[in-house]
């Protein structure tokens, strides 16, 4: 690792990081008009606490603005040295992080936390906790992994899709599409039905649950979108149209 890179994620200095980006991210929630939907997703939401809260990557900046301040929250953050100051950040916004992440193989689970990290999102669920995690694994943007489905079967708690988006907003070139939105926009919030998956579900049972996360958040982001009229940067490419046989 290179010296410039050794002093990036030291401790000081990613702690700088992190109290700017919370500063940051209060900025453009105090600045922003946030238009939601439903309407009444928290009273509607109210009786399932404490939920899974999913989201895909890329959209981790912004997902933090659907929690009120009294919901106690947590939140599964990378191991990876750049998820230090993100981790740093949502515990000045009052979301206790989670170290971890998932992984396209069981065998490296492991490896990365994913095991060690499940465990502590039950627990923190037991304890009245919402948990927020990304429904993707990191290099395969917006394709549900088996992760959240996991965890939603052993915990017994639903997930809940959720998306957040700006007007006014910088979407990044990265793998994960990631934005960030700037101040003085207009927030879309939308969050999906939840989605519950039964103890008892069998492989189909779960490819069932994964497919219909995967396309409640394909739902919520698109109607994000369409709600501060713009078009999804990480969604899927327009169709061709079809030519005309006549």
């Amino acid at each position: 690792m290179g010296l410039l890179k050794r002093i990036a994620r030291s401790r000081p200095v990613q702690a700088t990081l992190g109290a700017l980006l919370a500063g940051y991210l209060r900025l453009v929630r105090a600045t922003s008009r946030v238009v939601s939907e439903p309407a009444d997703l928290y009273e509607k939401a109210g009786p399932h606490m404490p939920v899974i809260v999913a989201m895909w990557h890329g959209q981790h900046f912004m997902v933090p603005f659907a929690r009120r301040p009294q919901d106690p929250a947590a939140a599964l953050v990378s191991r990876h040295g750049d998820g230090e100051f993100n981790a740093l950040a949502l515990a000045r916004l009052g979301i206790r992080p989670i170290r971890g992440s998932g992984a396209r193989e069981r065998a490296r689970m492991h490896e990365k936390g994913g095991v060690a990290a499940l465990r502590e999102l039950m627990r923190a669920l037991r304890g009245g906790e919402l948990v927020v995690l990304t429904a993707d694994v990191p290099k395969v943007s917006r394709r549900c992994g088996p992760g959240i489905v996991t965890l939603a079967r052993l915990s017994g708690r639903p997930i809940v899709p959720v998306a957040v988006v700006s007007n006014r907003r910088i979407d990044f070139r990265s793998w994960d599409r990631a934005s960030i939105g700037l101040p003085f926009g207009r927030l879309a919030m939308v969050v999906g039905e939840p989605l519950f998956v039964p103890p008892d579900a069998d492989d189909a049972a779960m490819e069932a649950a994964r497919l219909a996360t995967q396309q409640s958040l394909d739902a919520a982001h698109a109607r994000a979108y369409a709600m501060v009229d713009a078009t999804d940067p990480g969604g899927p490419e327009p169709s061709a149209p079809k030519a005309d046989a006549s």
